[in-house]
């Protein structure tokens, strides 16, 4: 694996656009297409396309949503491998990929990220990797999960 994570750009926004998710896990996540109007209205969210070598495996966005004073909360906002390469280890290796990125990038003890009450898979992997619910729910009604880097 060669895990990139490039921007997301007029260059390669149709590909990007051109992930699927299966039939079943659609009611889990925004569209890419709404996930990247957000992006392009919200300057605090970065989208990006996960790339193994050259080929397209997913999609991240995230950034750091001030609106939680008083320093803001760095959030993992969407993360989805598309259908075709789910099951073969991608998921992990991007999710820790990521994770070293945003703590490098933006040095924040603390990373969040929200899933659906029934969302069972996303939610083994992020504990998998140390989050744990807060006990709060985001704007969607969705559970709130934090990681806290030592």
């Amino acid at each position: 694996m060669e895990l990139q994570f490039k921007p997301v750009t007029e260059k390669n926004r149709k590909e990007i656009l051109s992930l699927e998710l299966r039939e079943d896990q659609k009611k889990f996540i925004e569209s890419i297409e709404n996930c990247l109007s957000e992006a392009d209205s919200h300057s605090c969210w970065h989208a990006v396309g996960i790339y193994d070598g050259n080929v397209l495996i997913g999609f991240a966005m995230y950034g750091l949503f001030w609106e939680y004073l008083p320093f803001g909360r760095l959030w993992l906002n969407r993360f989805l491998i598309d259908r075709r390469y789910q099951s073969m280890g991608y998921g992990k290796a991007a999710l820790m990929d990521l994770l070293k990125r945003l703590w490098k990038k933006y040095h924040r003890k603390h990373i969040y990220l929200s899933v659906t009450d029934d969302n069972q898979t996303a939610s083994a992997l992020y504990h998998h990797f140390g989050f744990a619910y807060t006990g709060e729910r985001d704007m969607r009604n969705e559970r709130v999960m934090v990681l806290k880097i030592a």
